[in-house]
């Protein structure tokens, strides 16, 4: 349904005006009285912009920015302060609180990690590494050091690259893993197209990075290839 239909659906119930709401179905005050868990993905976003339009409650502008995106919240923290700008009733100071929340939202799952983490398989891998890979734009380059019991040491950003690429040099990957006195390496990086499938430069490298690993008695473990959604283990794969 187009935007201008949704929105004339929304305008033709009668109660436009929040205030005119019975206290429990304002979004405020049902958060008081029944608990955050018993409000909508759109009375939550309507808490954070505080306000609609002359003719839209801040529920209904909300539900227009949650019916665009498929009502996917992954694909909403995707989203840019203009990107939101576009929507009727969202301004500058509305979009950066929503942008914030969300920001927050990622930050949590990072800091909630646990502080020592043992790598047994690639799910422990990308799940790790997802909240710095999460809804990227761009591809970035990463890689985890590990000590002899697979124990991440510290995991860095090598580089960051546009939508179709970066580079990884390996005489910097190893001069970081041989900085820390790592005991293997995990190369990572993210295909912000969703495609898994490893293009010939990452088979290229990853082919160089294992022959350099092992000259250095300093195995790379994996090769994780990451989206969204999914991921590649070259090392799941056979390739490694």
């Amino acid at each position: 349904m187009k935007e201008s239909a949704i929105e004339e659906a929304i305008l033709y119930q009668p109660s436009l005006n929040i205030k005119t709401w019975a206290e429990e179905d304002r979004p405020r005050e049902k958060l008081l009285l029944k608990g955050k868990a018993a409000l909508s993905d759109a009375e939550l976003i309507a808490i954070l912009i505080g306000s609609g339009t002359p003719k839209l409650t801040a529920v209904d502008v909300a539900k227009l920015i949650l019916s665009a995106i498929g009502n996917d919240l992954n694909e909403l923290a995707k989203l840019t302060v203009n990107d939101l700008k576009r929507h009727k009733g969202i301004g500058e100071a509305k979009a950066i609180a929503i942008v914030s929340a969300l920001e927050l939202g990622r930050r949590r799952k990072e800091t909630a990690a646990v502080a020592k983490t043992r790598i047994t398989c690639s799910t422990d891998i990308y799940n790790y590494i997802k909240p710095q890979l999460l809804d990227l734009p761009h591809e970035e380059f990463w890689i985890i050091l590990l000590n002899r019991a697979n124990v991440v040491m510290k995991k860095e950003s090598i580089s960051t690259g546009g939508v179709a690429g970066t580079v990884a040099d390996p005489k910097i990957i190893f001069k970081k893993a041989l900085e820390q006195l790592a005991s293997s390496i995990i190369l990572v990086h993210n295909h912000p197209s969703g495609n898994i499938k490893p293009s010939s430069a990452d088979i290229a490298l990853t082919k160089k990075m294992k022959e350099a690993g092992q000259f250095l008695d300093l195995p790379v473990l994996d090769h994780i290839i990451f989206t969204d959604n999914d991921y590649y283990s070259f090392a799941d794969e056979g390739i490694l």
